[in-house]
């Protein structure tokens, strides 16, 4: 969320950077929400003034054994009391009209944010590792893993529906194995804390992160009125909502494994074959709080994290700078990781990584403050996918495959797989 005193100080700057969002000028509306506001507090202090005043000269006057006038006053003090709770109830709505008007403008990205309308707009930054130069056919991951008989999608639909996957034996242990190796490598090399968090969270933990109100239709809600997290980034972010942390504990680095929720809503027809965009699917979620000064220095060194699980796995990737109409709605900047598929022959998100300045604080009420200072600051956040675990099995299976249908295991996957070396056929 922005603040309003900014967008006061800043209305020009808010309405350029919301013309490279995409999106028409609003700094005047919230201006005029925000004056309203302002009149109806000044209106509400005003009458409670009054009503205090009126109080003291009734004691005043019944000394001076003036009781008309404190009849009088009395019958002021009276109305103000019947006519205060309306100014009340209207300062409550104005207030809360205001704050949903700011809630739903997407973050201010950085000066150095490519400008652009969407993804073909965005930016290579750089390439790492080589293609796989083979001698037979590639093939999408659907084929190869249904070929092998490990990869049961309509026995999925039969379960839940479109957009779910049943993975079976080795398969089911090479994902697993992924997921344990990406928590082990964050852990162990890259100072996170593995935090196991709840899937379902309040409306206050989907606001904090920016999923709520404007996206509620990506999400899955449950009877009781919770929310399964679309992302991890949600419960380890929410982790210090209404805190005030010491600076000198900064930075915090979070990272969970966890199975993620998400409706789809937006992308019928698009990638209907297999498991690349499933309403369930497994993901590392990697998370930062730092302060204002350590960010954007953060944000590199998260992105580094992320690649350097694409590294140890030996696939090919490159990395893109976000445009400022492809940009998340939290985000100030973006890298997406995007992997090589050879049976797709082009490069798809695998992470995407963000930093997002104290948007997200600002919603969630998370501070620290430096060892010798009174005031507090609003922390900075970053999310990032350190990676997303299916797509890391899609990758694998279709640079790792073998002529003859099978996949090799790669050397980094070794230990979580009990000697086994190739993911064979059903037996």
């Amino acid at each position: 969320m922005l603040d309003i005193k900014w967008i006061r100080d800043n209305a020009d700057a808010l309405d350029a950077a919301l013309e490279k969002r995409g999106a028409g000028p609003l700094a005047g509306t919230l201006i005029d929400l925000d004056e309203r506001r302002r009149a109806v507090i000044q209106k509400a202090q005003d009458m409670q003034s009054r009503r205090n005043a009126a109080s003291r000269e009734i004691g005043a006057a019944m000394a001076a054994k003036n009781f008309g006038l404190a009849e009088k006053l009395k019958a002021e003090v009276a109305e103000i009391k019947t006519l205060l709770p309306a100014a009340e109830e209207e300062e409550r709505q104005v207030t809360a009209e205001l704050n949903d008007a700011l809630s739903r403008i997407p973050n201010i990205p950085l000066d150095d944010v490519p400008f652009g309308r969407d993804e073909a707009d965005n930016v290579e930054a750089r390439r790492v590792g080589e293609k796989p130069a083979w001698n037979h056919r590639p093939l999408e991951h659907y084929e190869i893993g249904e070929a092998l008989g490990w990869m049961d999608f309509e026995a999925a639909a039969k379960i839940a529906g479109s957009r779910f996957t049943v993975l079976k034996g080795q398969l089911a242990r090479l994902e697993r194995a992924l997921g344990q190796f990406m928590i082990d490598l964050h852990t162990g090399e890259h100072g996170y804390t593995e935090v196991h968090a709840p899937l379902l969270v309040r409306d206050d933990a989907m606001y904090g992160t920016g999923q709520l109100p404007k996206f509620s239709e990506d999400l899955f809600r449950t009877t009781d009125g919770r929310w399964l997290i679309p992302t991890a980034e949600v419960s380890l972010t929410n982790l210090v909502r209404e805190e005030i942390l010491d600076q000198e504990k900064l930075p915090l680095r979070f990272v969970a494994l966890t199975p993620c929720f998400r409706s789809e809503a937006g992308s019928a027809g698009r990638d209907t074959r297999g498991m690349l965009r499933q309403h369930q699917f497994m993901k590392c979620e990697l998370v930062s709080i730092t302060d204002a000064e350590s960010s954007i220095a953060e944000h590199e060194r998260m992105t580094a994290c992320a690649e350097e699980v694409l590294k140890r796995l030996g696939l090919h990737y490159r990395v893109v700078t976000l445009c400022t109409g492809d940009m998340g709605f939290g985000a100030r900047k973006t890298y997406d990781i995007e992997v090589w598929l050879p049976g797709q022959d082009t490069y798809r998100e695998i992470s995407s990584c963000s930093v997002c300045g104290d948007f997200q604080a600002r919603r969630m009420n998370a501070r620290y403050r430096g060892k010798d200072d009174k005031a507090t600051t609003f922390v900075h956040t970053l999310n990032g996918s350190g990676v997303a675990v299916g797509r890391a099995l899609i990758a694998v299976m279709e640079n790792y495959l073998n002529a003859d249908g099978t996949v090799t295991v790669p050397d980094a996957l070794a230990p979580y797989m009990g000697g086994l070396k190739t993911i064979g056929k059903a037996g």
